[in-house]
């Protein structure tokens, strides 16, 4: 194999790393859903031949579905050696969860690309369709039970021979979903973003040198040794983590995430033996897609190792059969999201033991999926579906951001003036929440507020899936917690909440009435009492802290004209420490 200079080596991986950068942009442009076109909620990148690890990520695609589709290559080059491997001209398409998949909305394109009558490296599309059949619009059923009532499960199928389209499965695609026109869009936008990244790795492959590129591989060396080099600076020992999801929208009862994090030398293990068994409720998620949430998670910790397969080689990871972290068929799974955060946040709270100075508060670790959909004067359906942000948590750096999305993804949420116009409608009000971040000398982030009211005449269903509503996002090094997700709606009688606290399930609204969502803030860093006074009383200008949490939480009195106290102050903080 071609050895490559480290400047030949950073050129060529910018190269590939563009190709799929292009590649998201070009879905992006062409999508008809504005969950692809607006937020992003898309992935692209380039594959090992073999073993279909990830060798290249676009930087604006969601990191989580990076993580899976390898697994999904994975699937499909399996599938397609089955039937005597795979041949030029092919795409495969699927949505199964169980298989790399995440869940059923999530529509992955994994095609070959040949030279030389050899499959030199797979290409992989991902993106979140609107609609994909169930018995809820949008996919995301809080009260699902069984797959069979989240949507349609496609395996790995063969969409196109050489190059051409197969009829049936595109037949069997459109008949199962209430949004045909969008997600026929959004399958051609993912279809033309695989073209085009074909073209542009011939191409590079016929200017560099198919030896050349193939060399790349020292990609995935590097990430190994780097990652290695990063874990011997820890301290060697044994640490322990655990979170809970509020419950899985059947039953009331908290769900346990357990973690115990060793690490020896230039090695660690992850073991998440004692988290709950599989649920009812669609809280589950695939053995693949959990480590694909620990490889988002370390890349979050150490963000100098590049992002491919090679930074999960030093790592031990143990998820326990049956477990909910190992789902297989038919587990209902369309909430993947909510555990997958709270894999990450048990992944942070246990590297905050044994790295301080790489401890990251909980950040709101929600989603909030919420699905919208009515019918038009002339009778077609509507489907709404969108996620909404929050705080991320404080570092030893910084304050969280406000208003941020998650660590599992690199999504903006849609603007309203997109969402306005797209669906019968309106924002109300869309701010920051005053109070939602936790206290720290860094705080968290703060969480925000949207009300949206129903602006069809025929009024609209409601569902939401969501989390953080018992467990709020934790403080580290000292800091508080966040506030707590809230969800309420608009009823004839009044507001409402329900039971399921952040789950809600064929709320019927009608035209004018509004549903409510405060989303959390992320935890704090260190000491609250260590914040600098002026920064409190900073934050309490700008309306994120009131007075009064200032004085409870901070030990800073702030008077009416925005200035510190310095003396009361002086005294609190003074009281606190006797």
């Amino acid at each position: 194999m071609t050895t490559l200079d480290p400047v030949t080596l950073a050129v060529l991986k910018g190269r590939l790393e563009q190709i799929a950068d292009e590649m998201d942009a070009t879905l992006a442009r062409s999508a008809f859903n504005p969950i692809i076109a607006e937020a992003r909620d898309l992935s692209h990148g380039l594959y090992h031949a073999e073993t279909g690890e990830t060798l290249v990520q676009g930087s604006s695609g969601l990191p989580i579905f990076v993580g899976a589709t390898a697994f999904a290559v994975r699937a499909v080059i399996d599938h397609a050696a089955a039937r005597g491997g795979a041949r030029p001209g092919e795409t495969w398409a699927f949505n199964d969860p169980y298989l790399g998949g995440t869940h059923l909305n999530d529509m992955r394109l994994v095609r070959p690309v040949f030279r030389r009558g050899r499959v030199f490296c797979w290409l992989a599309s991902v993106a979140h369709w609107l609609d994909f059949g169930g018995a809820v619009p949008g996919g995301y059923n809080p009260r699902a039970t069984e797959a069979h009532q989240e949507g349609v499960r496609i395996p790995p199928v063969v969409l196109a021979r050489e190059g051409v389209l197969d009829e049936t499965v595109l037949a069997i695609l459109q008949a199962n979903t209430r949004t045909p026109h969008a997600n026929w869009g959004d399958l051609n936008g993912q279809l033309n973003a695989l073209d085009l990244g074909e073209r542009r790795l011939c191409a590079l492959l016929d200017e560099a040198g198919e030896e050349t590129v193939a060399a790349l591989a020292a990609l995935t060396a590097r990430a190994e040794a780097m990652m290695r080099d990063a874990l011997a600076r820890l301290p060697d020992g044994v640490y322990a983590a655990e979170d809970f999801l509020d419950n899985d929208g059947i039953d009331q009862a908290a769900l346990p995430i357990r973690l115990r994090l060793t690490i020896a030398g230039e090695r660690a293990s992850l073991d998440f033996s004692g988290t709950a068994a599989a649920c009812a409720g669609p809280l589950n998620i695939s053995r693949a897609t959990a480590i694909a949430a620990c490889y988002v998670a370390l890349k979050h910790l150490f963000p100098e190792v590049p992002a491919n397969g090679g930074c999960l080689a030093p790592i031990a990871i143990t998820i326990p059969d049956g477990s909910i972290l190992a789902a297989e068929a038919p587990r209902p799974i369309a909430g993947y999201t909510e555990t997958i955060l709270r894999v990450i946040d048990v992944i942070f709270r246990a590297f905050a033991e044994a790295s301080p100075d790489r401890a990251i508060a909980g950040p709101f670790a929600t989603i909030n999926a919420l699905s919208i959909s009515g019918r038009r004067a002339d009778a077609s359906r509507w489907v709404m579906f969108c996620f909404f942000g929050g705080g991320l948590g404080g570092t030893p750096q910084s304050d969280g951001l406000n208003h941020g999305n998650n660590p599992i993804s690199t999504a903006t949420m849609p603007p309203l003036e997109i969402l306005e116009a797209s669906y019968p409608i309106r924002f109300t009000q869309w701010a920051l929440r005053p109070d939602s971040a936790g206290p720290g000398m860094h705080r968290g982030g703060l969480g925000a507020i949207y009300e949206i009211a129903i602006d069809d005449a025929g009024g609209a269903d409601a569902f939401l899936l969501g989390e953080r509503g018992l467990f709020p996002p934790f403080g580290v090094a000292g800091g508080g917690a966040a506030s707590p997700n809230r969800f309420a709606w608009q009823t004839d009688d009044g507001w409402r909440s329900s039971p399921m606290v952040s789950k809600a399930f064929g709320l019927s609204l009608a035209r004018g009435q509004r549903i409510r969502l405060e989303t959390p803030g992320g935890g704090g860093w260190g000491d609250p009492f260590a914040r600098d006074p002026a920064r409190v009383a900073r934050d309490v200008r700008l309306g994120y802290v009131s007075a009064k949490a200032a004085r409870d939480a901070y030990g800073v009195v702030v008077l009416e004209d925005g200035s510190v106290d310095a003396e009361a102050t002086a005294a609190l903080r003074r009281g606190r420490a006797a």
